[in-house]
């Protein structure tokens, strides 16, 4: 059942468990997934972040955003390396992928469009 991040505390607690996690098989995502994090933060619709809970503890991935009332799934691609922003669910189009290579700049302009 998926927690929902009200609250600063949670989304303290997924925050420090993935780059905790990151430190070894998210290496490449630690930077930008912070960036995202914020970007999660300015435009997501009230009491709509949700994530999955895993062995125990927070996932490594927000599973539903919803922005604007359309629903988005952030969650980690172990075989790129990347953070992925998907349509809908887990297994819609990846709408946008990022790594630490990610310019901040376009941070802002593909979250700004969601």
């Amino acid at each position: 059942m998926p927690i929902h991040a009200d609250d600063v505390e949670t989304l303290n607690e997924f925050t420090v468990g993935f780059m905790a996690r990151g430190q070894h098989e998210a290496s490449k995502v630690r930077g930008i997934a912070l960036a995202i994090l914020g970007a999660i933060i300015w435009r997501v619709d009230p009491g709509s972040i949700e994530i999955r809970p895993g062995a125990g503890k927070l996932a490594n991935a927000l599973r539903w955003i919803s922005v604007s009332g359309r629903e988005y799934v952030c969650t980690y691609n172990q075989h790129t390396d990347a953070l992925e922003i998907h349509d809908q669910s887990k297994a819609g189009a990846a709408l946008h992928s990022f790594t630490n290579e990610t310019p901040i700049t376009d941070i802002e302009r593909i979250f700004s469009t969601l």
